[in-house]
């Protein structure tokens, strides 16, 4: 038996295969080594309902291009499973393996953040500058968010999306400085107001305020790799895949051709293994 995790800040998804046929799937709260105590991961995973007899385990997590929080996950999964293999790496490779497979390529995210590597089909041999969601994050969820509410507070945004933001949110610049700067987690915020711009997407307006974003997010993430023209360029994360037609005219637009788009990593995993 093989268990598959993927590991966000929020959420984890743990996948147990059986040969090539998926026994179980379920999620449980996400794990980040940079923020959470590694009690956190021990009650989760002895909490967690899994058999024993467990060969490997692949745990792609947030947080793990940190060396010392690698050998901190391993030892927490040796101790509950003794007997398995365990290999701990970051969840830039788990959009590698789940897009890519064994082919060379560009794999990108794009969630509430962004980021994006080459891909030699076996290892990550040149990756962005990524710069967090301060400075960088170009084309997230956090940027087009951000440039939602900033159109719409600017008095930028047309009349008639206006009204339905009102109408969606009943937002007081007081209240969303206080939120903004007060509350934490400011990009999880700002990504919210995303979600906006996927309900209007067809609107002229919020068409022109994405592309514009990916445009910035092609300029500093894929333009920056040699031979990106001649590359495939995949996508996983929820901005990439609710925006996917946005994206594939803006790489259009660069000469370039999108490839696969997946929401989550779990599904392109599982053909991984399988």
């Amino acid at each position: 038996m093989r268990l598959i995790i993927d590991a966000g800040s929020t959420k984890m998804e743990w996948i147990l295969m059986e040969g090539n046929v998926v026994k179980s799937r379920f999620m449980t709260e996400g794990f980040n080594p940079n923020y959470s105590d590694r009690q956190c991961l021990v009650e989760t995973c002895h909490g967690a309902s899994l058999p024993n007899e467990i060969h490997s385990i692949h745990y792609y997590g947030t947080g793990c291009g940190n060396p010392q929080n690698c050998q901190m996950i391993g030892e927490v999964f040796q101790n509950r499973f003794p007997d398995a293999e365990i290999h701990v790496t970051h969840d830039l490779m788990a959009s590698c393996h789940a897009v890519l497979g064994h082919e060379k390529g560009i794999v990108c995210i794009l969630g509430t953040g962004s980021n994006a590597c080459v891909y030699d089909g076996d290892e990550i041999v040149d990756r962005a500058v990524s710069l967090g969601y301060l400075v960088g994050d170009e084309g997230s969820g956090m940027h087009i968010g951000r440039e939602v509410v900033r159109s719409y507070f600017y008095g930028f945004m047309p009349e008639d999306l206006r009204q339905q933001f009102e109408a969606a949110y009943q937002l007081e610049l007081n209240d969303f400085v206080h939120h903004l700067y007060h509350e934490g987690q400011p990009s999880k915020y700002l990504a919210s107001f995303a979600e906006f711009a996927g309900e209007h997407k067809t609107h002229p307006y919020i068409h022109g305020l994405v592309k514009a974003c990916f445009k910035a997010f092609v300029e500093a993430f894929i333009l920056r790799f040699n031979d990106c023209s001649s590359m495939k360029i995949g996508f996983v994360g929820s901005v990439a895949f609710h925006f996917s037609d946005v994206m594939e005219e803006t790489l259009s637009d660069y000469g370039l051709v999108m490839g696969e788009v997946l929401q989550t990593p779990a599904a392109g995993l599982v053909r991984y293994y399988q």
